[in-house]
């Protein structure tokens, strides 16, 4: 990592330290406040600690043009990327982030290759392109072997990436053990999280995307994030139904798969296209353009990823099913081989991030019992 980048973190750090005028803002100030001077480690985390909520920039008197030009979104937003690459793992992919939107486009469009093709090759156009209906269709087009294989082998990845990341994050931070271990210090991070704390300013929202407080982006967001957790609990149900109770997918629409996959997609359709639209609409000053790229394919991927889910539910039992799931499995798939390499490993290293705030915050603030 750049020098340049820890010595600009660190000159504004030390003048905000100074200052205190955004006391309060958001979890980087109070992290902040308990230091004196900044180490690599302390820069580190608390650029993975900024929500990038952009109140700090707005309300800065020493905010460009003034000549101490604190930009305080930016420079941790900079510093932030740099993490993404550096406790990547395995280590040799961190690449990736440089080139994050081509290198999402060329696998996905691999992944949904790999898909069709197989499919073809097995079953022939004459049945790719037949009408489909009933329990096990979706296997008369991909065999469950294959799906088996694939989706298993790609979530075991995606998950240990992730895990090594989050790890080789909480040891450069020198995070202590027991710290995150601490179900108290969890149960407030998680809290946190779920509420998307440090997306509601002083109540009436972040600075985003321009200079007035909203609370569009939290919205936006939240639509996001409860869309996944749903669509998660959708394959997860799914799962249950197949392998033990033996009922096959397709399943009926008002069965409990298909309405939380369905309002799940619709949550996340809604938050990732306010997002993007936000993204567009966004005051460029306070942001850190290279990583717009990363943004801006992980976004348009997920999206992808549930508008072909929706249209696959309208379109299943038409001829057309099998080049929708093929395309749909195929992007989901895209989307699991690159989550640790997209802007989705910014939950993971944040909610890290998290946990240790708590348990600094608590451990400086204890509650005391009354005598």
């Amino acid at each position: 990592m750049s020098s340049k980048i820890l010595e600009e973190a660190n000159r504004i750090m030390t003048i905000c330290n100074a200052c205190r005028y955004c006391e309060g803002f958001c979890a980087v100030f109070p992290a902040m406040e308990l230091r004196r001077i900044f180490t690599e480690s302390d820069l580190k985390y608390m650029a993975n600690l900024c929500h990038n909520c952009r109140g700090c920039y707005y309300a800065c008197q020493y905010a460009p043009p003034h000549e101490f030009n604190l930009n305080v979104p930016r420079t941790l937003a900079q510093l932030r990327l740099h993490t993404y690459q550096e406790f990547a793992w395995p280590a040799s992919f961190k690449g990736v982030f440089n080139k994050n939107g081509k290198v999402v486009a060329a696998i996905t469009i691999l992944c949904v290759l790999l898909l069709t093709l197989t499919s073809l090759a097995r079953h022939g156009s004459s049945a790719f392109f037949a009408s489909q209906a009933g329990p096990g269709s979706f296997y008369a087009i991909i065999p469950y072997p294959v799906l088996l294989v694939l989706f298993s082998a790609v979530g075991i990845f995606a998950c240990v990436s992730l895990w090594k990341g989050m790890k080789n994050l909480w040891r450069a931070t020198e995070g202590k053990a027991e710290m995150f271990r601490s179900p108290a210090y969890n149960l407030r991070a998680v809290w946190d999280v779920l509420r998307l704390r440090y997306l509601e300013g002083g109540g009436d929202g972040c600075n985003y995307p321009d200079d007035k407080f909203s609370m569009q982006r939290r919205s936006m967001h939240h639509f996001t994030f409860y869309g996944f957790l749903l669509c998660f609990a959708s394959t997860v149900v799914a799962l249950t139904y197949d392998h033990a109770l033996g009922i096959a997918a397709p399943y009926a629409f008002f069965s409990l798969p298909v309405l939380l996959g369905t309002l799940g997609g619709v949550s996340l359709a809604i938050g990732t296209i306010g997002l993007y639209r936000l993204k567009k609409l966004m005051d460029k000053e306070p942001a850190y353009a290279e990583a717009f790229p990363m943004d801006i394919s992980f976004i348009m991927l997920l999206c992808s990823v549930t508008i072909s889910g929706l249209l696959l539910l309208v379109f299943r039992s038409t001829s057309i099913m099998g080049i929708l799931l093929c395309i749909h499995l195929g992007l989901v798939m895209a989307l699991f081989i690159t989550m640790p390499y997209s802007k989705f490993v910014h939950g993971v290293y944040r909610y890290a991030a998290l946990v240790r705030h708590a348990g600094e915050q608590i451990q400086a603030n204890p509650v005391r019992k009354k005598p």
